[in-house]
């Protein structure tokens, strides 16, 4: 036994010294340890290295680190585009660097498709491999501050358009599958780093810099963190962007809750950084302490480990007067380098690193991608909204319509939001159109009513299509500006939700009776005339590259609609509760909101129907999980997907519980006249409320309701089961 163990250490000695002689660091050595690595990274660190970590840059030249940072990437690599992300301005002779743009991350969630969002990811991470790993571009960086797992509890938050909407469960689905999507699924390294936006409760613009968000034990577990609980526990992001405004008066950028609870329970082992500007906010804004400097000392001394902001004077500043230590700085700036050792970074030989030739060896631009580009029209044609379609207006057939006015300030553009990249080419609604009638059917446009053109237009052509909506705002506008009460973006909350260019609505379907409204938008309106009068209602987001073909594939019945609400859509701003009540028990989203709203949570036509029946659980007792299944049939005349969603209530519960909560959810294609058995798996766990007392989620004995259906108000089954 003595010579067996003797021979093991041997052969154990021999491997460690074949492997050392291959790399000049014990860190860059890929047989030791994760902890080991970084140990001994840090040991040979300076102190002026150390600070500098303490950047968005993970790079550390003279160990043989190559420096990469941040990139934005909601809805596709951002490089240029109105946030001018890269600082392309500065170049004596200005260069475009295309990426693939995809719509808006709500229209993202409004697709209600897991798959397709990690899809959307994966195809961002190739791109930001290319970029930064390509000789002739190393562009960007492949840490993407992404995705926003904010939950929009008011349509009226600046930023609705970066979120997938009001509920935790749908936002923590697709926050997780965009997290996959975006690290790739090797079990070693990732194609590039999620650091998700922004921990939390940030869902007010205006004052965000010094306000606090107010709110219980319980709302923060079950509700504002749970999307980023579960993008770091299930999706393994390791990275997050701490928010401006304050919890309970105590600024995210230093609350106790970054180490106690996303380190040390959750299990963030990686970044945690600023908000841009954040560390002077914390001292100009929320007036935290009396220095900047004990401000810089409170942010490291809370585990951030990456500043976006001017900081090095205030560190230096510390470390002379003993406010901070060396190894307070090692302890923050640890993580950085786990996220550097994941991406491959810390590797000495990269050809173990399965996306080191992405851009390298294999440099055909992605973005020009035939199959990419028909992606990114599937994905806007999948985000799609039918509101409304009175008399089966839609879809038009080319066959039996020889005009066609595109009317609208929103027909002939594609509007870039700030956090945008620059598409490679972009598809207007109007050349959309064109491109789906071809010659064979005559197409007017006026982009606006100026002597009476786009009534004369609707006259004269046998349909029309008025596009109306918000204007984003990336690069037409002051910054904290947005001109229009109801449009709004960072740093602007909206101050109406009513569509001013309505008119525009009213005068076109008064002169076509066969007017389809297009609502070209980042956020809901409060569209009630339209809803009454107008025969046939979509909604799309903006920002694709194809938003026109996209868009015209459903118009004109190539793709048949399923696109879902992921917010209460409410018929006016005064059943909304005050801004600042963070408690969403006082009648937000669709869990508390006890108004009728103009179009419900999870809420959307098609062109063909759908009939449920015979809901079954594979146990009649839930105890860790169980199937419920549902026979769904398709009884119209076309091929269609449905989005099949599942909600639960807790009639029995001894603490209060939300009217309803979505539990599950499918989006599934059914065929005409075919039926399909939807499975949905239903977890305990999903079912817990966070006791307080107990400090952890308890699932609660008792009855509990199941509903199926086609949104939040329309149940076709339910079925009680014994919890």
């Amino acid at each position: 036994m003595k010579i067996t163990a003797f021979r093991l250490c041997f052969l154990l000695s021999l491997l460690q010294l074949s492997l050392s002689a291959q790399t000049a660091y014990p860190f860059q050595n890929t047989a030791l340890s994760d902890d080991m690595r970084i140990n001994n990274l840090l040991s040979l660190m300076t102190i002026d290295e150390k600070v500098n970590a303490l950047s968005t840059n993970l790079g550390v030249p003279r160990l043989g680190i190559r420096n990469t940072g941040h990139s934005e990437g909601l809805h596709g690599m951002a490089l240029g585009g109105p946030g001018n992300w890269g600082d392309f301005s500065n170049r004596i002779n200005p260069k475009t660097y295309p990426t693939t743009t995809f719509p808006q991350a709500y229209g993202l969630g409004e697709t209600w498709d897991t798959e397709l969002i990690q899809k959307v990811a994966d195809i961002e991470a190739t791109e930001v491999r290319f970029y930064t790993q390509n000789p002739n571009l190393q562009k960007g960086g492949m840490v993407m501050r992404a995705p926003n797992a904010d939950l929009a509890r008011d349509p009226r938050w600046g930023r609705t358009e970066e979120s997938y909407g009001e509920d935790a469960f749908l936002g923590s689905r697709l926050t997780v599958a965009f997290v996959k999507g975006l690290q790739g699924n090797n079990p070693k390294y990732w194609k590039s780093a999620s650091l998700m936006k922004h921990f939390m409760a940030n869902s007010n613009e205006d004052g965000r810099d010094s306000t606090s968000s107010n709110f219980d034990e319980r709302l923060f577990r079950e509700y504002y963190s749970f999307p980023f609980y579960k993008g770091i526990t299930e999706g393994g992001s390791r990275a997050f962007m701490a928010s401006y405004n304050a919890w309970n008066s105590i600024p995210m950028t230093i609350n106790p809750i970054l180490k106690n609870i996303t380190r040390d329970e959750w299990g963030n082992n990686g970044i945690i950084c600023t908000d841009g500007g954040a560390l002077k906010l914390l001292f100009n804004a929320h007036k935290a302490f009396p220095t900047l400097t004990e401000c810089a000392v409170a942010v490291v001394k809370a585990s951030v480990g990456q500043f976006l902001d001017t900081f090095k004077p205030s560190i230096y500043e510390a470390l002379q007067k003993g406010l901070l230590t060396e190894k307070d700085i090692d302890d923050a700036i640890r993580g950085n380098f786990y996220v550097a050792l994941r991406l491959g970074l810390l590797d000495a030989d990269q050809s173990k690193v399965p996306y080191a030739n992405i851009g390298v060896t294999d440099t055909v631009s992605p973005w020009m991608n035939p199959e990419t580009k028909a992606f990114v029209r599937e994905v806007t044609a999948k985000s799609v909204l039918l509101l409304k379609n009175t008399s089966n207006l839609l879809p038009l057939d080319k066959k039996k319509i020889k005009s066609i006015a595109v009317i609208g300030p929103r027909a002939n553009e594609v509007l870039l939001d700030w956090y945008s990249g620059t598409p490679p080419y972009a598809v207007s609604i109007l050349q959309g159109i064109r491109n789906a009638v071809g010659n064979n059917v005559k197409v007017f446009f006026e982009a606006s009513n100026g002597m009476d053109k786009a009534t004369i237009a609707a006259r004269k052509a046998d349909v029309a299509i008025v596009c109306v909506g918000n204007h984003p705002y990336g690069t037409d506008a002051k910054w904290m500006v947005s001109p229009v009460p109801s449009d709004g973006r960072e740093a602007v909350d909206r101050k109406a939700i009513t569509l001013e260019q309505e008119d525009l609505v009213k005068l076109v379907t008064q002169a076509n009776p066969n007017t389809v409204m297009v609502l070209v938008s980042n956020f809901p309106f409060a569209i009630n005339w339209s809803q009454e009068n107008v025969p046939a209602i979509l909604h799309v987001t903006n920002n694709s590259q194809e938003l026109g073909n996209g868009l015209a594939d459903v118009i004109f019945g190539n793709v048949n609609p399923a696109g879902r609400t992921t917010q209460t859509w409410v018929k006016s701003i005064t059943d909304l509760p005050p801004m600042m009540d963070y408690d969403i028990r006082h009648g937000r989203t669709y869990q508390y909101f006890k108004g009728k709203p103009l179009y419900p949570f999870g809420f959307g036509l098609s062109y063909t129907s759908f009939a449920y029946s015979e809901m079954k659980t594979s146990a009649e007792t839930l105890k860790d999980s169980f199937i419920v299944s549902v026979n769904v049939k398709n009884t119209g005349k076309r091929d269609g997907d449905e989005v099949i969603q599942l909600y639960v209530s807790y009639p029995d519960s001894k603490v209060e519980r939300p009217m309803k909560q979505l539990k599950g959810f499918k989006r599934v294609f059914i065929r005409a006249g075919q039926t399909k058995t939807v499975d949905i798996t239903l977890k305990a766990e999903d079912l817990a409320y966070w006791n307080v007392e107990k400090h952890a989620f308890t699932v609660e004995k008792g009855k509990v309701t199941l509903m199926i259906g086609s949104s939040s108000s329309d149940i076709k089954n339910t079925k009680n089961i014994i919890l």
